[in-house]
C-alpha cells in the first residue's frame, strides 16, 4: 500500500543560514490556510523541533538514516503521510555535511529539496552557490532556492536574475530581527522562552505571501513492515523530569516507554518538592546551568533523587540530568552551585563545545545509539562501565557511569534504536 503527500526538505548551504526560521514560517503559512502539517527534523535535536511544534501544532520527530534507522524513518513518514497535506523535513547542518547527511536522506526518500541561502552579503553569486548545490548531486530532485535576509526588492531582483536556467527561486524572506530566532550556547532559545514567539512565527509566515510555495511537489511513500515492541514494562510507573531546566526529550523516547507498558508521571526538579511514586526514574537533558540558584535551594528535590538513589530503583540520567548528580556544577560566570552529590566529582561549564556528535554504546543491557551536545565537562574519579564510539571514529567517545541501578551519560540515547535495551535500564 502506497500514501501520496506533499512534501519538502528544507536544507542549507550551512548552519546558521536560516533553515528553522524558513520551516516555521512554512509551517505557520500552510496551517494558517487549514492545512494539516506535519514536521520532522534531520538528526538529532531538541529545540528547533519545540519551534516547529509551535509553528505547526504538531509534535516533532527526528530522521536520521543512522540513529533512527531507514525502517522507523520510512514509519514515521507513511504515517505522516496518511493525516497530513505537507510534511515538511528540516535537514541538519549543510545539505551534503554528515554522515548521514540531508542529502542522504532527501535521496533515499525522493524528498523533493529547497536550499535555504542567506543572501545578506551577496547578490549575483548567490546564483553560482545555487547552481553547485544544485548540481552536485544530480540524482537528489531539487526543488529549487529561498532567499533569507533580503534587503530590498532591488536586492531581491539581483538575487532572481542571478538564478541559472533549470533552477527555480522561490522568493525571499526579508531582513527583520522582528522575525529572525534568538540564540544562545547550545542553540536556540526555547521556544517556551521567547515570550513572543507566536508574533514571530505569525511576520515569518506573512513574509512568505506571493512567493512561489503552493505547487509543492507530492511523494509516494511506502507501507512499511512493522512489528510492535514487547510489553517489557508493563505495569510499571515511571517518573519523568521535565520543565525549562529538564526539557531535552524525544517524543520517540516517551511513545516507546509507554509502548511498552510504562505509565509515565511528569514533574519538575526546579519547582516540586518530591519525586512521584514511581518504579523508576528519567532525568534527561537541558539547561540545568540557567537555573544553579534554583536547584540548589530545592533541597527537598535534592534529598528526593538521594532517596530514589538509596531505595534502588533504576535512574537513568542523560547530559544535564546528570550533571545534576554531581556534587556541584559550576557556570560560565564563576557561580557554583550544589547539586545532589550521587555521582563523586564536579561539573564545569566551558567557553567551548565539549563533545558534539552521532555515537553508539555498548551496556551490559545493548547497544543503543544516540548523540552528544554539551559545553560542560566532568571531574570525577568514577570509573566508566563503557564509552561511546563516535559515528566518525578517531575520538574516544562519551564515558557513561553506574553506580548501583544509576546510568548516567553525557550521551542523549535515541530508545527506539534498542527498545528492550532501553526498557532494560527502567527495569529493577
Amino acid at each position: 500500500m502506497m500514501r501520496s503527500c506533499r512534501a519538502l526538505l528544507v536544507s542549507a548551504p550551512a548552519s546558521g543560514s536560516g533553515k528553522t526560521t524558513a520551516t516555521a514560517a512554512l509551517a505557520r503559512y500552510f496551517r494558517n490556510r487549514g492545512q494539516r502539517v506535519r514536521v520532522f527534523k534531520t538528526g538529532p535535536d531538541f529545540i528547533d523541533p519545540m519551534i516547529l511544534e509551535r509553528a505547526s501544532g504538531a509534535p516533532v520527530y527526528q530522521l536520521d538514516l543512522w540513529m533512527t534507522g531507514a525502517a522507523e524513518c520510512e514509519r514515521l513518514l507513511y504515517e505522516a503521510a496518511g493525516e497530513a497535506d505537507l510534511i515538511l523535513v528540516e535537514g541538519v547542518m549543510g545539505l551534503f555535511d554528515g554522515e548521514p547527511s540531508s542529502a542522504d536522506l532527501a535521496q533515499h526518500f525522493n524528498l523533493p529539496v529547497m536550499t535555504v541561502m542567506q543572501c545578506g552579503a551577496m547578490a549575483q553569486t548567490f546564483g553560482a552557490l545555487a547552481l553547485g548545490l544544485a548540481r552536485y548531486r544530480p540524482e537528489l530532485n531539487f526543488h529549487g532556492v529561498l532567499a533569507n535576509g533580503v534587503a530590498s526588492a532591488n536586492h531581491d531582483k539581483m538575487l532572481r536574475e542571478s538564478m541559472p536556467g533549470g533552477i527555480a527561486y522561490l522568493g525571499g524572506l526579508p531582513k527583520d530581527p522582528a522575525i529572525a530566532l534568538p540564540e544562545r550556547h547550545l542553540g536556540l532559545f526555547l521556544a517556551s522562552e521567547v515570550a513572543d514567539i507566536e508574533a514571530r512565527l505569525e511576520r515569518a509566515a506573512s513574509a512568505l505571501e506571493g512567493l512561489a510555495l503552493d505547487a509543492l511537489p507530492v511523494v509516494d511513500f511506502v507501507e512499511p513492515a512493522t512489528s510492535r515492541p514487547p510489553r517489557a514494562l508493563e505495569g510499571r510507573a515511571i517518573a519523568v523530569a521535565r520543565d525549562a531546566a529538564f526539557a531535552f526529550l524525544y517524543p520517540a523516547n516517551l511513545d516507546l516507554l509507554q509502548a511498552l507498558g510504562a505509565e509515565l508521571r511528569f514533574f519538575s526538579p526546579l519547582h516540586d518538592a518530591e519525586i512521584p511514586e514511581a518504579d523508576a526514574l528519567y532525568l534527561p537533558g537541558g539547561y540545568p546551568e540557567l537555573h544553579l540558584r534554583t536547584l540548589q535551594d530545592n533541597r527537598a528535590m535534592l534529598d528526593a533523587l538521594r532517596a530514589f538513589h538509596t531505595g534502588g530503583k533504576p535512574i537513568h540520567a542523560e547530559c544535564g540530568g546528570m550533571m545534576v548528580l554531581f556534587e556541584s556544577i559550576t557556570d560560565k560566570q564563576g557561580e557554583r552551585g550544589a547539586m545532589a552529590g550521587l555521582l563523586p566529582g564536579h561539573v564545569t561549564m566551558q567557553p567551548r563545545l565539549a563533545g558534539l556528535g552521532l555515537q553508539a554504546v555498548t551496556l551490559p543491557e545493548g547497544e543503543l545509539r544516540g548523540h552528544t551536545f554539551h559545553y560542560s565537562r566532568t571531574e570525577t574519579a568514577l570509573p566508566p562501565i563503557a564509552h561511546g564510539v563516535p559515528r566518525r571514529h578517531g575520538s574516544q567517545g562519551e564515558a557513561v557511569y553506574r553506580r548501583g541501578r544509576l546510568t548516567a551519560s553525557y550521551l542523549h540515547l535515541y530508545f527506539p534504536s534498542n527498545p528492550l535495551a532501553a526498557a532494560a535500564l527502567f527495569k529493577p
